[in-house]
């Protein structure tokens, strides 16, 4: 828990036992979770609570959201810590039609998008749907 209270601490996150015990599991999962999945996992907790968690998480650029078309918004832990919201990382997410798990694909980076004069882009995601490798091989 040392390491992940540094890590907090560098992000300007007080961390409570709340912030704690959330990043670890979050940084433990190997998917992208809801905040109902994240629930299941402190049924002793409110919603708010975990919910304010995740957004202070996501403000300091400690965790991403990910709309992965369900229809239901995911969280996972930012790999590189060094991103924020004014240095996003942004990377390709996969959605799997079978398991209905989605994860980062932080190797494969959006390209550049080019907008027309006017238009400000302030945010941007992009999930690519499908098959994946622990689903392909059964």
């Amino acid at each position: 828990m040392e390491e992940i209270t540094i890590i907090l601490k560098n992000k300007g996150v007080r961390p409570t036992a709340m912030r704690l015990l959330v990043y670890k599991l979050l940084a433990n999962k190997e998917n992208a979770i809801s905040l109902g999945e994240l629930e299941k996992d402190f049924d002793t907790s409110e919603r708010s609570t975990l919910y304010r968690t995740i957004k202070t998480f996501e403000e300091r650029g400690l965790a991403h959201a990910i709309e992965d078309g369900t229809g239901i918004i995911k969280y996972v832990i930012c790999k590189d810590q060094f991103t924020s919201k004014e240095n996003n990382d942004l990377h390709l997410h996969f959605r799997c039609n079978t398991c209905q798990e989605t994860v980062c694909l932080t190797d494969y980076k959006i390209p550049q998008i080019n907008l027309p004069k006017g238009y400000v882009a302030e945010d941007m995601n992009l999930t690519v749907k499908g098959v994946c490798e622990k689903c392909s091989k059964i």
